[in-house]
């Protein structure tokens, strides 16, 4: 009886345990873990905020910032482990006969394997009268990257497109140079331009969005575009997007409740629209980015998103024709994590993410602090690290862009991470309000460059 009654107790358990994992299997987050980091301020006079970073083969860094009291892209580059050198303004150079052309909107950064620098950066287009400006995206490219003895006199810097872009992304596969952009003045949809010569020359090709069926219609002034990836391994590329659905939420609500990735097969030339994750209708899975990477190493491919309580992650191992279940990836103390980006190097993936205690991200008494989730299963565990050695922002985070009150888009919209191929390490590269202040006494938000130990 004794031994029947401990076999009816042990099969109950077990029962009761996977019952439990049935409804919670949407969670692979877990504690804390023993990552370590060194945090190093990449401190400027005219502050910077929105940071991007790419590591090359070979351990070099190159990074970016957004600077604050000025108009421009500032830049770094070290190798993994140094304090990156800084190396002035990267835009500074464009030029367009009868206007006056100001850097620093937005920037995106990649070190290429054929060891060149692209960049892209968000540029305002001044009329003389200085009282009117239009957007365009430039295209920038440094042949010797962030190599050792590395000048910006030898990059080559031009104006690529100025008919009211937005938010542009840059990657590269050997010497095809791809930039992805948001038409912020028609119709949101996605352009996207490609350079088949290391990034010297460009033409457009088709957009990720269009040619799509009912996607494209969900997406038509309805979408918030993540980054652009290429694959050197299949030679795919990929864009990821958020977007709400067409007749319903258009025109009433900005809560893009969907997530898309486009793949193309034919650099561009044509693309397939795969939906990863579907949530509730006016469900904002857009705070802000939604981010995607690709493994170089095996081809598979990792996105993730914000509802702006969690950061959620789903994969694909047949290039994007299918995606894994959703499962959530942040974890307390991160009970609200936001601004999510993801790096894949050889089996291992770091999801980055601002996370807070509070229950909001509209919560004025708000800690934050930066956080990695790392797994090595495709996501069936999630290892959570706290990143930053002290909180990086207090109070609101506002994920509406222009239209948030002065104080609460100190950090702007994204940070990144990367992964050393060298070392299998991750460099995060975040914004940090509270290190430094302006004249006047606001706060004067500076990049940290934290390097995992």
């Amino acid at each position: 009886m004794k031994l029947k009654a401990l076999i009816t107790s042990t099969l109950l358990l077990l029962f009761l345990a996977l019952m439990f994992v049935a409804q919670t299997g949407n969670s692979s987050a877990a504690a804390a873990r023993s990552l370590s980091f060194t945090n190093t301020p990449l401190l400027r006079p005219d502050g910077n905020s929105e940071p991007a970073i790419s590591i090359a083969g070979n351990g070099q860094m190159a990074l970016s910032g957004l600077s604050w009291l000025t108009f421009g892209t500032n830049y770094w580059t070290g190798a993994f482990g140094s304090t990156p050198t800084y190396q002035g303004v990267m835009d500074a150079t464009l030029q367009k006969q009868g206007k006056r052309v100001l850097g620093g909107g937005d920037a995106d950064i990649d070190l290429g394997s054929t060891g060149a620098l692209h960049a892209s950066t968000l540029i305002f287009l001044v009329n003389p009268q200085f009282n009117a400006y239009q957007l365009g995206v430039s295209a920038i490219t440094c042949p010797n990257g962030a190599s050792p003895g590395f000048t910006s006199s030898n990059c080559t810097s031009q104006i690529i497109d100025t008919t009211g872009a937005d938010r542009q992304w840059v990657t590269s596969d050997a010497a095809h140079v791809y930039i992805s952009y948001h038409d912020s003045g028609n119709s949101t949809l996605i352009h996207l331009q490609r350079s088949d010569d290391d990034g010297y020359t460009w033409q457009k090709v088709a957009s990720p969005v269009v040619g799509q069926g009912g996607a494209t219609g969900d997406a038509t002034f309805n979408n918030d575009q993540g980054p652009i990836v290429a694959d050197p391994l299949t030679h795919n590329v990929y864009d990821i997007y958020a977007a709400g659905e067409a007749g319903i939420q258009k025109a009433k609500s900005a809560n893009f409740n969907n997530i898309y990735v486009s793949r193309s097969t034919d650099m561009g030339k044509t693309w397939t629209a795969t939906l990863v994750y579907h949530a509730p209708l006016f469900t904002a899975l857009n705070n802000i980015f939604p981010s995607l990477a690709v493994d170089p190493k095996n081809g598979k491919l990792y996105a993730t998103w914000s509802d702006a309580h969690a950061v959620y992650f789903s994969t694909s191992s047949n290039q994007g024709s299918t995606w894994s279940a959703a499962v959530k990836v942040s974890a307390s103390p991160a009970t609200t994590a936001i601004f999510p980006w993801v790096a894949a190097y050889n089996g291992t993936v770091d999801v980055v993410y601002y996370g807070t205690t509070a229950a909001s991200d509209d919560d004025s008494s708000a800690v934050w602090n930066t956080y990695l989730a790392q797994t090595t299963n495709d996501g069936a565990n999630f290892a959570q690290s706290v990143v930053s050695n002290r909180p990086n922002h207090f109070g609101v985070i506002c994920v509406e862009g222009t239209g948030c009150a002065q104080g609460t888009r100190n950090l702007l919209d994204l940070f990144e991470v990367a992964i050393n191929p060298q070392n299998g390490k991750a460099a995060v590269i975040y914004t940090d309000d509270t290190i430094s202040k302006t004249s006047t006494g606001d706060p004067l938000p500076q990049v940290v460059l934290a390097l995992q130990k």
